[in-house]
């Protein structure tokens, strides 16, 4: 019987993929900073807190998982926060965010750190947020705690990009599918088998980690319990990605397979454009009316009382 990874085990592997995939990051998952980034960000931070909460900027803001800075930078370009802390465990995705950064014009403060113990005072910022990180930590509870002890009375608390548990099963199966149509696919469009090394073995072996860093796929209801244990109130949970998910990860597959030099610009724009369509088409007509544990990713938003 395979040893449950312990909570010290689980940060030591997310600190050491992340930090190897820092330099490539921006470009594997299509992160950018112009127009349509931030539409996206701002988008995604609207529909999680809703209109009421979502309206006036941001004084001062706590991203969790901050990666390259996606969120934190396209908000603060934004004009949605004015000053923006952003912590993560891996030095190596901080590093990539201060050269963003430091492209843009921008001051961020950026701090290495752990989302269960975080080194900041009591009652510091209006809003603590991240996009994908709750699934990679050990321990919710403490985590919720931490931003609840951080948040100012009234402030809010905001998740999205988190991966449904039923969701998640579903999107598995575009992704076989696309795995076993990928060798006509590469022959269709030209491209090579993508080589199964582009760096020293133990490069290699650290990118295989990704499958390791991923400790939760979610309940909604389950996550919405977490929340309420550490004192939030006025919990807002909401499914985001059905056929975008789906059209994505079958495309997102196929291209893991060819020589990324060797995919047509054809293919990707094709691919982009229809993802956002199906984007559009999950937004305004499945997101309102369908149950949120179908969905891809869930996305959970909260208030910390008066």
């Amino acid at each position: 019987m395979t040893a449950h990874p312990t909570a010290a085990e689980i940060r030591a592997v997310n600190t050491r993929y992340h930090d190897v995939a820092a330099s490539d990051y921006d470009a594997k998952w299509g992160i950018a900073f112009g127009g349509a980034g931030r539409e996206q960000v701002v988008r995604k931070l609207h529909k999680a807190l809703g209109p009421a909460r979502a309206g006036p900027p941001f004084e001062r803001a706590l991203e969790i998982g901050a990666g390259t800075g996606y969120f934190s930078l396209n908000l603060v370009l934004a004009g949605i926060v004015r000053n923006a802390v952003c912590v993560d465990i891996s030095p190596g995705m901080l590093a990539a965010l201060r050269a963003n950064a430091t492209r843009l014009g921008l001051e961020v403060s950026t701090i290495v750190g752990d989302a269960e113990r975080l080194p900041l005072p009591d009652r510091s910022f209006d809003l603590v947020y991240g996009h994908a990180v709750l699934h990679h930590l050990p321990d919710l509870e403490q985590a919720f705690g931490e931003f609840h002890r951080v948040l100012r009375a009234g402030g809010s608390v905001c998740f999205a990009g988190e991966p449904s548990r039923y969701g998640d099963r579903i999107a598995a199966v575009p992704k076989r599918a696309a795995g076993m149509i990928a060798p006509l696919w590469r022959r269709a469009i030209g491209a090579g088998l993508r080589s199964g090394s582009n760096g020293s073995a133990a490069e290699d072996h650290d990118h295989q980690l990704e499958f390791s860093v991923d400790v939760h796929a979610f309940a909604p209801a389950d996550l919405a319990r977490a929340v309420r244990a550490a004192g939030f109130t006025d919990v807002r949970l909401r499914g985001e990605e059905l056929l975008a998910s789906w059209f994505g990860w079958a495309n997102r597959t196929l291209e893991a397979t060819a020589e990324p030099h060797q995919i047509p610009w054809l293919w990707r724009q094709y691919a982009y454009r229809g993802y956002l369509a199906f984007q559009a088409i999950d937004r305004r007509l499945l997101e309102p009316r369908l149950p949120a544990a179908i969905f891809y990713n869930v996305m959970i938003a909260a208030q910390r009382p008066l």
